[in-house]
């Protein structure tokens, strides 16, 4: 690894689920840009639902989410009362022959609702909003909320695909981010949701956890493998405690440096590719005939709030506390608090609290950063015809930028590309087309 490189790999640059990121959204967006963005949609388009769970029934030290740690199932269920108003006030505002292609389920833990609530939301979502019936329905779990009659809900409500928090298998490092949770819990789960149906499990995993070494999550790994995934997440520990306190229960002293972080990284990847799996993105692998492996070599590739994609809608409706929407026109989103949240949709509105509208110049840079984050290239001919003088605009960047050996952007005739070198790094690359980065006081994690 060349220096240059060797030093991006601690650069602090947002991780590009969006564009404009979410710390430059303001207040000057909000309820009526919902409405009217809503409103604008068209006959025939195909919308995402994505549904925040702002509740854990144990609180990991590791997690950045928007959650709350509650023992009591009260504030959960006012909280789907809320949702299931927020619900029908979405109905009201889309137009129709709109279709719901897909619906997401994520937190905290959506799988700490009860069963007979899960059934009956995920009822409510498909008789109250316009959802294809084949539809997908992919949920996020716990494993250790999971009994039997949940995973019973879960396929009586239509589970196509499962997502499940791993992290680490080794007992300290589980002990040290406050998640203890077993293998063979695991494959219960993995086994449940499949023999109930799912036709995809994704398995989420974490480097740069405390304790963590190559070889300990390289162990981890492996006992992953052997469940079989579809799908495997390899994430960056994003250590964040003056955004979420909790972390600070993490002794930074137990966390591994950027070169080691980045050897982690190396080594899961590896074990992973060499498994048979496709790497797609930064940090996501997929089994060859798996649709996020084909979205990826058709360059059909998304990215969103939940990571890569195969999910093609352009137009994602968030509910529940702090989800962002994300329309042709600009991305919005609720709420982050509870109480705020719930006080805006009981008072009749919807509970959209800041966003931003996109720009000429802010959707070129947009599709920029996505294709770069997906593809590792942008192809020329494509952002000038779609984008015009602001796609002109960031061509003579880019052109630029070629011509830098620290960039890590080459030209190639007809496109743009990342240099290999910097593909683990990527987000370094797509941020030098991020015109908000050095603006207001943002702070982000790691490259790796």
């Amino acid at each position: 690894m060349n220096i240059t490189v060797r030093e991006q790999i601690e650069a602090k640059v947002p991780r590009y689920t969006s564009y404009p990121t979410a710390p430059h959204f303001h207040a000057g967006v909000g309820e009526a840009e919902a409405a009217a963005w809503m409103a604008a949609l068209s006959p025939g388009d195909r919308v995402s639902l994505y549904i925040h769970v702002p509740f854990c029934d144990k609180l990991c030290w590791f997690c950045a989410c928007h959650t709350k740690h509650t023992l009591r199932y009260e504030p959960v269920a006012r909280f789907l009362q809320v949702l299931h108003a927020e619900i029908r006030l979405v109905a009201a505002h889309l137009p129709r022959g709109v279709i719901v292609d897909a619906i997401h389920f994520g937190g905290g833990s959506p799988t700490m609702l009860t069963p007979d609530d899960f059934i009956q939301l995920v009822a409510a979502l498909r008789s109250t909003l316009p959802v294809d019936p084949a539809a997908s329905l992919s949920v996020e779990i716990d494993p250790s909320d999971m009994t039997r009659d949940r995973l019973d809900a879960l396929a009586q409500a239509g589970l196509t695909r499962a997502s499940l928090g791993v992290q680490d298998f080794d007992p300290r490092v589980q002990q040290a981010i406050n998640r203890k949770q077993s293998f063979e819990l695991t494959r219960s789960v993995v086994d449940g949701v499949r023999l109930r149906g799912a036709t995809s499990v994704n398995l989420d995993l974490l480097y740069g956890l405390p304790h963590q070494t190559s070889e300990s999550l390289a162990s981890t790994v492996s006992r992953a493998l052997e469940l079989l995934p579809d799908r495997i997440a390899l994430f960056g520990y994003a250590h964040v405690p003056w955004f979420k306190k909790h972390q600070t229960m993490i002794d930074e002293a137990w966390l591994p440096g950027p070169v080691e972080r980045l050897e982690q990284f190396q080594t899961a990847a590896s074990r992973i590719v060499d498994a048979g799996y496709v790497a797609i993105g930064i940090d996501h692998f997929a089994l060859p005939g798996d649709g996020l492996a084909l979205a990826a070599a058709q360059r059909r590739l998304r990215r969103n709030f939940q990571g890569y994609t195969d999910d093609d809608c352009d137009t994602l409706i968030g509910l529940g506390p702090s989800s962002v929407s994300k329309f042709r026109q600009g991305y919005v989103q609720n709420a982050t608090a509870t109480g705020d949240y719930e006080a805006k949709v009981l008072d009749g509105g919807l509970p959209a609290a800041r966003g931003i509208a996109l720009t000429a110049d802010d959707m070129a840079a947009a599709w920029v950063i996505e294709r770069l984050m997906c593809d590792f290239a942008f192809d020329k001919r494509a952002l000038r015809e779609g984008h015009g003088n602001a796609g002109e605009r960031l061509l003579a960047r880019a052109r630029d930028l070629a011509g830098d050996d620290v960039s890590g952007l080459l030209d190639q005739g007809d496109r743009f590309v990342v240099a290999p070198s910097h593909r683990t790094i990527a987000r370094t690359v797509a941020a030098r087309f991020d015109d908000y980065l050095a603006r207001g006081g943002a702070r982000h994690s790691a490259a790796v």
